[in-house]
């Protein structure tokens, strides 16, 4: 039996499907998810191409610039082994035409180089006896991995911004450099890579996440924007990535990306996942995961499918810019728009920035435990996921002093995750404090004042226990924390009664489909003391 039916004969289990990933830049694509994407890349092909079939066409070029497991790759090669059996009727012809010819990747590892070749070609080098490829006269063949250096100026790296103390550490160690990124001509870079000027028709592939290695977590400098950036440089007639969701509605340094993505309407389909694990079972990643396809003659409203707790809604034509960020579940959208027609005053302006008194949440120097006396300060902190309080010298406050002898409602960072919650259904904020005068907080909580009296603090505590309030704060909230810029929706209330949903929505005439959506999606919240 030839080689070349071997190599794209169907697996039981697919090995693909049984890596675990090596860390949280190596995030491997079930083959699943790689099909759903080739299968939107098929559709759009044909709809700008009067029907035709972009597995029959031999001159059509595919790269994936990041390549990990070569699924992409692999799955592209079975499917123009299927489309151009009447173009090249000979199988070894055809595989070797193929994958010669028409189907390039970029490694980001050594190891994942070696993993993509064996996917692909069955073999580690392209040029090996067991190479299914017949004519590669290289062991890299099309797939390629470039060992690349930062570019440090002012101890960052020009292009991808990593820390120089912790990456300019020799060649031992990965130091997460992606050619594809470090390049400031990318067309001149590819063709340096691949020995001519290349033009790629479709781009497709999973990209780095974050730079590994920083603060952890999603403190860590995002990296897919900027390959996101870089291949829309190559003009490809389609792209399509899988993708941190985070960017839809905040994320570290990605004000300008959203903005672009947001702006282009060139994005003709996005396909979001609230949970991550629904496409990634083994791994969690915050705020979840979209991929989308981005077609460059073809512009127009994007058609958006969004995936929650098990259900699908959509897919729905959405104009992506409509807002300042992308609200993910377009059931919100009417209740939205009632609210932003009234013009009121957002609560964002009451809200003060992050660390509201200089105080970080790690803050040791009070006496925990201790009530004030004299001129101190009741300080209200956490230790772990424990409310504490204690006295604190008036002398210890940095920030915002015009805060400390007034009425205001100290509003909790850490809100809740919705992946953490089995139901589907969303606290959103924690709790909040009613603090009058003598009083300050750590990083731990925010401040909403000053306020003119305890009556007043109460009853903006009773406004953000609501249901309503709390909806509105979840559209712009991409994570578990809440920071001021999420609370950019919320109107301002006149605060001289104890607010309930009930009067909210009489107030902006939500109907009751509307309401039913608003209790399917967050939890009430008790009052305190209850």
């Amino acid at each position: 039996m030839s080689q070349a039916p071997l190599a794209f004969q169907g697996r039981n289990p697919d090995v693909l499907t049984c890596i675990a990933n090596l860390s949280n830049d190596e995030v491997f694509t079930p083959p699943e998810l790689a099909n759903q994407m080739l299968d939107a890349v098929e559709q759009a092909w044909a709809e700008a191409n009067g029907g035709a079939n972009i597995w029959a066409d031999g001159t059509v070029r595919f790269l994936d610039p990041f390549t990990k497991s070569g699924v992409f790759l692999r799955e592209i090669s079975k499917r123009l082994v299927a489309g151009l059996v009447e173009e090249i009727p000979d199988l070894n012809e055809r595989v070797d035409h193929i994958l010669t010819k028409q189907v390039y990747g970029i490694a980001i590892t050594e190891l994942t180089s070696l993993l993509a070749r064996r996917s692909l070609y069955c073999s580690k080098w392209a040029n090996g006896t067991h190479s299914i490829a017949r004519s590669f006269t290289t062991a890299h063949g099309n797939i390629l991995y470039e060992p690349t250096a930062h570019s440090w100026i002012d101890a960052k790296c020009r292009f991808c911004s990593a820390p120089k103390a912790l990456f300019d550490r020799g060649d031992s160690l990965e130091s997460h450099a992606y050619a594809f990124v470090h390049a400031d001509d990318i067309t001149a870079a590819i063709a340096a890579m691949f020995g001519d000027k290349m033009k790629f028709d479709v781009i497709v592939g999973n990209p780095p996440y974050q730079m590994t290695g920083g603060a952890g977590g999603t403190n860590d400098s995002p990296l897919y924007n900027l390959f996101v950036e870089q291949a829309k440089r190559l003009e490809p007639r389609l792209l399509s990535m899988v993708i941190p969701s985070r960017w839809m509605a905040g994320g570290r340094g990605l004000d300008r990306f959203r903005s672009e993505m947001l702006g282009d309407e060139r994005v003709r389909v996005l396909v979001d996942y609230e949970n991550a694990k629904e496409l990634f079972p083994t791994i969690g990643i915050i705020g979840g995961v979209c991929y989308f396809l981005w077609d460059y003659g073809n512009p127009g409203p994007c058609v958006c499918t969004y995936h929650r707790n098990g259900e699908t809604i959509g897919p729905t034509e959405r104009t992506l810019g409509e807002f300042d960020v992308f609200v993910r579940d377009p059931r919100a959208l009417s209740i939205l728009r009632k609210v932003r027609a009234f013009d009121e005053p957002t609560f964002d302006s009451l809200v003060s920035g992050d660390t509201p008194f200089g105080l970080a949440t790690n803050f040791t120097g009070y006496k925990r435990g201790v009530a004030p006396r004299g001129d101190e300060l009741l300080l209200f902190a956490n230790v772990g996921t424990t409310r504490v309080n204690g006295a604190l010298s008036r002398s210890a406050v940095t920030k915002n002093s015009h805060l400390i002898d007034v009425w205001k409602v100290f509003l909790p960072v850490a809100g809740s995750g919705r992946e953490r919650e089995r139901s589907g259904v969303d606290l959103v904020l924690g709790p909040s404090i009613v603090a009058g005068p003598g009083t300050a907080c750590t990083q731990t909580y925010l401040v909403a004042g000053a306020l003119d009296s305890q009556d007043a603090a109460q009853s903006v505590a009773s406004y953000l226990r609501t249901r309503f309030a709390r909806l509105l704060i979840s559209l712009r909230k991409p994570s578990q924390h809440v920071f001021r810029g999420m609370y950019r929706w919320v109107p301002q209330q006149n605060w001289d009664r104890r607010w309930t949903d009930s009067d909210l929505y009489a107030k902006y005439r939500i109907s009751e489909p509307e309401v039913a959506y608003i209790e399917s999606m967050i939890r009430p919240m008790d009052p305190p003391g209850e």
